[in-house]
């Protein structure tokens, strides 16, 4: 059970990374907390989102 929760959670983050890191003026409009942030921080925490998502899912697997 305790893989597949880390599965789930490495998919989500890999989910979770794609909209900041495609389209940053999307993911900002719809947090206004992230309006202070630059297009190149919001990429990077896409970034970072997806890579953590997939070493995840390469440690489980």
């Amino acid at each position: 059970m305790g893989e597949l929760l880390l599965g789930a959670f490495a998919l989500m983050l890999v989910f979770e990374g794609l909209l900041p890191f495609l389209s940053p003026a999307l993911w900002r409009s719809v947090f206004a907390r992230a309006m202070q942030l630059t297009d190149g921080q919001i990429r990077f925490v896409g970034l970072a989102s997806m890579a953590i998502g997939l070493l995840l899912l390469l440690v489980w697997r």
